[in-house]
């Protein structure tokens, strides 16, 4: 969007004006987030000593109980991003692929056993969810409903004759964020836009509501669970800063009569309970659908809620994501899945779908212990600027350092 503003961007003072008003409207449009000293809360109060001097010069105080609102603007962009519409055409297309991708990969187990065996081996975390994975296995899965909300993010390529590539950097599996909060930005862009006297090309922003699609996914697993009391039970850590990207959708849900409870895996390993069916319980009320926007780190579990991530597995409530799920979206499946000749192993009689994914894949090279992850470090050293280094671990895997 900012081709030919070369003035513009010269004029510091102008830009300086321009992002104030930016920021106060992503305020007022509620593109916001916690803040870093207070992610549990979005108040805090504190108590104020209001002194009064008395006629005969002494004085007396009574506490006032104050309360501030503690959150700030979610970083966004100052302009909006110029996408090229036969890209952003391409991203719709190939959407549906990666969703069936990835269920293919989740349900077969001989794939993902194999191709995390390496990552099994080192990384405690992959481990500990694979153990999981083939404990409900053993014992049968309970919900043959999966639900996953994916999100898949992508960098331009500039190709040598100068057009640009569509290239997948990662598919998010488990807690893709920043939907509610994506609905709100094309309004502060407009804004920005506006205040320019842009106004063809703050028209050309598009709509985007993704928090009503996924909030909308969610609806759809708690109808085919088929009770109508049964609750979402949305997974959610003490310490939230994104708080209200997730209200933005348990808002879509509530105006579908559909209500949520959010519980930290403490809670469910304290009040959780299965019943000779399976069905999940939570304070008694039962649950039938699990959206988990915690869990996909290894610093979001202890031993207990371990236990409590193998209660909701077993359980016969529709899970977002499944265990399964989660280890798909894993970077070693993903540096998998760009081999030659997977995808149509994974997908076999879909040839138009395998070219549409493949034309997305990046460049994806191993870095376990070894003769290939040695050569791929080497020739990362050799040309740096040709490599994005990122951690193999999306929900499982490990990294190696350069």
């Amino acid at each position: 969007m900012a081709t030919g503003w070369g003035s513009l961007l010269q004029d510091e003072q102008q830009l300086e004006e321009l992002a104030r008003q930016a920021v106060d409207r992503a305020l007022a449009e509620g593109v916001l987030l916690r803040t870093s000293q207070e992610p549990s809360s979005s108040d805090v109060s504190f108590i104020l000593m209001h002194r009064i001097p008395s006629v005969n010069g002494s004085q007396f105080s009574f506490p006032l109980l104050m309360a501030i609102l503690v959150v700030s603007y979610a970083p966004f962009t100052l302009f909006p991003s110029l996408v090229p519409s036969a890209l952003l055409e391409q991203a719709y297309a190939v959407q549906m692929d990666f969703n069936l991708l990835v269920d293919a990969v989740s349900q077969n187990a001989a794939f993902l056993e194999q191709t995390l065996s390496s990552t099994i081996k080192r990384d405690n975390f992959t481990a500990h969810l694979f153990d999981i994975h083939k404990q409900v296995l053993k014992e049968g899965i309970a919900q043959t409903v999966f639900l996953g909300l994916n999100r898949s993010d992508y960098m331009f390529q500039r190709n040598a004759d100068g057009s640009a590539a569509l290239k997948q950097i990662e598919i998010n599996t488990i807690s893709a964020s920043f939907g509610g909060l994506a609905s709100r930005t094309p309004a502060v862009h407009r804004h920005v836009l506006n205040v320019l006297g842009k106004t063809k090309e703050a028209a050309k922003i598009l709509s985007n509501n993704p928090s009503k699609g996924l909030a909308m996914g969610i609806a759809k697993a708690w109808e085919l669970y088929g009770s109508a009391n049964a609750r979402v039970l949305l997974i959610a850590q003490e310490k939230e800063r994104n708080i209200f990207d997730q209200r933005a959708i348990e808002n879509e849900l509530l105006a579908r009569n559909i209500h949520v409870i959010r519980r930290k895996f403490e809670d469910v390993s304290e009040k959780g309970s299965l019943d000779q069916d399976r069905r999940l319980f939570m304070d008694d009320q039962e649950v039938a659908v699990v959206y988990f926007r915690d869990g996909y780190m290894p610093s979001h579990y202890s031993l207990q809620n371990w236990g409590a991530r193998l209660l909701l597995e077993r359980s016969c409530a529709v899970k977002c994501p499944d265990i399964a799920t989660q280890l798909a979206g894993t970077k070693k499946v993903q540096q998998e899945l760009s081999r030659s000749g997977m995808l149509e192993v994974l997908l076999p009689g879909q040839p138009e779908a395998v070219a549409r994914l493949r034309a997305t894949f990046a460049g994806l090279y191993s870095l376990d212990m070894g003769e290939e992850g040695d050569q791929a470090i080497t020739e990362a050293i050799a040309a740096p600027s040709c490599f994005v280094l990122k951690p193999q671990r999306e929900g499982g895997g490990r990294e190696r350092h350069l």
